[in-house]
């Protein structure tokens, strides 16, 4: 059995991770409000503490993030930053602080999402966070030491979420959150690293 940290556990895909893989592992969760912890993934001293509070860890999964939805043409450079400072640089921040304290043989699972691949209107901030986030665990999966791998789930609209979003994602399929929870489980209890693993 091993111990996986949800980041995140309290959203739909989170509680969907927490749901797939609670039958295996113990599972622990945390986040800005509630979970067995509390971090802020955009502060580092806080995602330092968090792993510090959490004790012995195999795997994170980090399944939360926000983004700015909005036309190019009003976009400031405060609202650019949203996605870039967390979902972006919170994951980023995990992965940092997460490879000095997890089990040797353990996993970094991180989220990007569908336009990282299928660009939207009104999504220059999205677009440019999700891909940056694949990127870095291309990179990192390079540079992990004692048998740690990183890897990133890309899901599409989720059908539980479709009611608020659908606007955005006209003509995309929808997936369950808990197809989508399978992908994060390949990479918390498969072999591979520096994968993004599309669920569309």
């Amino acid at each position: 059995m091993r111990t996986v940290l949800v980041i995140g556990g309290g959203g739909t895909i989170g509680s969907a991770v927490v749901r797939e893989l609670a039958r295996r592992h113990r599972v622990l969760t945390a986040g800005r409000s509630g979970g067995d912890h509390r971090v802020a993934i955009e502060d580092i001293a806080s995602v330092r503490s968090l792993f510090a509070q959490a004790g012995r860890v195999d795997d994170v999964v980090v399944a939360c993030g926000a983004l700015h939805i909005g036309p190019l043409a009003s976009m400031t450079q405060a609202q650019f930053r949203i996605g870039v400072d967390s979902k972006l640089m919170g994951q980023v921040n995990v992965a940092l602080v997460a490879q000095h304290h997890l089990a040797d043989g353990g996993s970094i699972t991180l989220t990007s999402g569908v336009d990282a691949h299928n660009p939207l209107r009104g999504c220059a901030n999205t677009v440019t966070v999700n891909n940056a986030v694949e990127g870095f665990a291309r990179g990192a999966a390079l540079e992990l030491q004692r048998g740690l791998r990183i890897n990133v789930v890309n899901p599409s609209l989720l059908e539980e979420s479709a009611h608020k979003f659908e606007a955005l994602f006209h003509g995309f399929e929808t997936v369950p959150a808990a197809r989508v929870a399978r992908a994060y489980s390949r990479c918390v209890e498969g072999a591979e690293s520096g994968k993004t693993y599309c669920v569309w």
